[in-house]
């Protein structure tokens, strides 16, 4: 769905926002879409990507599963996480399914104080998957064009970004930890949109579901289909940890200097392999 297209909640979406989610939580929701949306917008109920405060109560309902029973999601350092403006959290990426985000997702959902929605940026062709690509949006994900990723940083956002793209989840099980290439992009917008960093790292998705190859065929856009050695995430311990802020003053002159985007990059990248290591040193094991 692009940046403009408004299409009524569907019914089943509404219904389990009312029946399954308290009133206090979706409550909660409206509050984080309202206070940071003009009046004609708040109007229609949506956002001008397609959020809606039922898309984020279900998303909260569908996530805690996962989140509380199955992968038990420890996370630390929220206070890093700045009470408003434009952020970014940027994030290492791995195992073989989009759980890892979903799951820092959730987590930015339910522990955000003052409550900020999460606008995670997703591959382009995640708006075009059945079913789940209206739920996404719903619940406030944003295709990665650079335009939404601007407009959403002007609007001061929380944005959730995977600068290792595709190649970090579909890694080698070898390789597992440690970050691939890292892309510049989300230096250079905060460079130009004065925005803060924050670095994440998420430890136990690389064991998850191990991957035994894949194949090169596209299915509704993606670049391959995957061939996980489990049918099912394993029920591994999810740790999570937030580091402290890299802040960038805004500087449109220096958001067009190459090396000055690649030495932002390359710090940004060395503070979530820090967590990742901090992490993994500190865990009992993959369950526990």
């Amino acid at each position: 769905m692009g940046r403009g297209e408004l299409i009524d909640t569907p019914g089943w979406i509404r219904l389990l926002a009312k029946g399954l989610v308290p009133r206090a939580e979706r409550a909660r929701f409206e509050r984080m879409l309202a206070e940071e949306r003009r009046a004609f917008e708040r109007s229609h109920g949506y956002d001008v990507f397609g959020a809606h405060p039922d898309g984020a109560a279900v998303a909260h309902f569908v996530t805690g599963f996962l989140y509380e029973r199955w992968f038990r999601v420890r996370s630390e350092g929220h206070e890093h996480i700045p009470a408003e403006g434009p952020v970014i959290v940027a994030a290492n990426h791995s195992g073989t399914l989009p759980f890892d985000a979903m799951m820092i997702f959730a987590d930015l959902l339910r522990r955000t104080d003052p409550p900020r929605l999460p606008r995670a940026i997703a591959d382009s062709f995640v708006a075009g998957l059945p079913f789940v690509g209206l739920l996404f949006a719903r619940a406030g994900v944003v295709g990665g064009a650079r335009r939404n990723v601007e407009y959403l940083l002007e609007e001061g956002e929380l944005l959730l970004l995977f600068p290792e793209g595709v190649p970090g989840i579909s890694k080698r099980f070898a390789d597992r930890y440690r970050l691939q290439d890292w892309r510049g992009g989300h230096v250079e917008l905060a460079m130009k949109y004065g925005a803060t960093i924050v670095p994440a790292a998420l430890v136990g998705a690389e064991e998850q579901m191990p991957q035994l190859g894949r194949v090169p065929v596209s299915v509704f856009g993606a670049p391959f289909l995957p061939v996980p050695a489990t049918p099912l995430p394993l029920p591994v311990r999810y740790h999570l940890a937030y580091g402290p802020p890299i802040r960038f003053a805004a500087d449109p002159v220096g958001a067009d200097d190459p090396e000055r985007i690649e030495a932002g990059a390359a710090a940004v990248k060395a503070a979530v392999q820090g967590l990742v290591d901090d992490l993994l040193e500190r865990r009992s094991g993959v369950f526990r």
